[in-house]
């Protein structure tokens, strides 16, 4: 079977004044493309550390990733970072857009360091706008933008490059309940268009939108349970756009 993620023995360690911090120890798992996984955990437990390894912004201290098929830690930087343009989006808590700049600035930003040409860049934010319901926000700024238009602004640019693999981590943290009911209904009209996910959050409402629940404690992969969807269009009871 194919596979998008493969972790092996999975690990990064932390020198500290007492010794050494397990971050994350040894932890096994395969995600396969398609899936909309959620990893939870409280503060500590490993999830962030573990979608920073995914991510390709950390490296492990022992035991294997594997991306797409290559192993990440034996890639030297430059490769990594290419890695994470080709098959990497990234969402986060906080929106990190530009606040001088409009929605469609922000979008178009990562094809500049990809030297993509200034048409093609703008043509491709439009629809990655249009994707995610902005197609009338896109000269607006983040000051003249809600926190779940914002956050839609910072989905379109981490999907505007194509990637296989959306990370998120808390989401939906700084929004409101049924903002963030919005957010998850629009993760999951991505994933059912092949787009796969990897959530991070402390919150079990929020993953219950995912199909697969991993939960971390103490750096360990305790419990990996898949399980049916909660429908988040169905429970905002109105069609969504």
């Amino acid at each position: 079977m194919e596979t998008l993620i493969e972790a092996r023995g999975l690990s990064r360690h932390y020198p500290s004044g007492e010794g050494v911090v397990k971050a994350l120890d040894g932890v096994d798992v395969t995600v396969t493309p398609g899936e909309f996984v959620a990893a939870m955990g409280p503060s500590g437990s490993g999830k962030s550390t573990f979608l920073n390894l995914v991510g390709c912004l950390d490296q492990p201290t022992a035991g294997t990733l594997r991306l797409a098929g290559e192993e990440t830690g034996r890639l030297p930087p430059e490769r990594l970072a290419a890695l994470r343009g080709e098959r990497i989006g990234f969402v986060f808590q906080s929106f990190h857009l530009l606040p001088r700049e409009d929605a469609l600035a922000n979008v178009m930003m990562p094809m500049m360091y990809r030297g993509i040409p200034p048409r093609l860049r703008r043509e491709r934010a439009e629809m990655a706008l249009e994707r995610v319901g902005l197609q009338e926000r896109m000269r607006h700024t983040p000051a003249q933008l809600s926190g779940g238009q914002q956050q839609r602004v910072a989905i379109a640019r981490a999907l505007v490059c194509g990637p296989e693999l959306l990370l998120a981590d808390e989401p939906t943290g700084a929004l409101d309940s049924r903002t963030g009911l919005e957010i998850m209904a629009l993760f999951q009209a991505l994933n059912r268009a092949g787009v796969s996910i990897l959530c991070v959050t402390h919150d079990a409402d929020v993953a219950a939108f995912a199909g697969r629940t991993l939960r971390f404690r103490d750096g360990r992969l305790f419990e990996d349970e898949r399980h049916p969807p909660v429908d988040a269009r169905a429970m905002m009871g109105v069609p969504f756009a």
